[in-house]
């Protein structure tokens, strides 16, 4: 089974900075490339999964409501480019709520592997935080640091942790995914 996990904020759309929040649907701005990306990976087999940390919601800064309403503004946009998300996994916690499902633990990772029966050894994560090569480390899944969002490569030497593979964007990720499993 071919398995992607795709980071939000900084993967799909564009990040809205260090320590904000996309707090509203018209914040919500997909990153160039990325509508084709999931539809190459979806007519390629992949199963996708989104997995994000929303903290905003269990902090009261924005509603589940809202986050629903972006999400169904994202699925809407991926669907009409031809592509397909099989599910969205969130953690609304806060930082201190000590959950198992706060990137950089692998709750939501683990999760979704129940529910669809897939090994996560053979899952990719794409995320733009190093905080997401650790989460794909803890999951067992092989890495991808898209430099879309909060990361830059000028930046490399004081990563505590590498990415098993770097990219400028999730359509450049994509290709190769798609190349590596053909």
């Amino acid at each position: 089974m071919r398995i992607v996990f795709l980071d939000r904020d900084g993967v799909i759309n564009k990040y809205p900075g260090d320590g904000d929040y996309l707090t509203s649907l018209r914040k919500f701005r997909f990153l160039p490339g990325v509508k084709k990306a999931i539809a190459l990976l979806s007519k390629a087999g992949f199963r996708i999964f989104v997995a994000s940390n929303q903290a905003g919601v269990g902090r009261g800064v924005y509603s589940r409501r809202t986050l629903d309403k972006i999400t169904a503004h994202m699925f809407e946009g991926i669907i009409k480019a031809g592509g397909h998300i099989d599910r969205v996994y969130y953690c609304t916690h806060r930082k201190d709520a000590g959950c198992g499902c706060r990137k950089p633990k692998p709750g939501m990772l683990k999760k979704a592997a129940r529910e669809f029966k897939f090994d996560l050894k053979d899952a990719y994560f794409v995320g733009d935080t190093i905080r997401d090569v650790h989460t794909a480390r803890n999951a067992g899944c092989r890495s991808i640091l898209v430099l879309s969002g909060k990361e830059k490569i000028k930046d490399r030497g004081n990563w505590e942790i590498q990415p098993d593979l770097i990219f400028k964007d999730l359509l450049g990720a994509s290709k190769l995914l798609i190349r590596m499993v053909k």
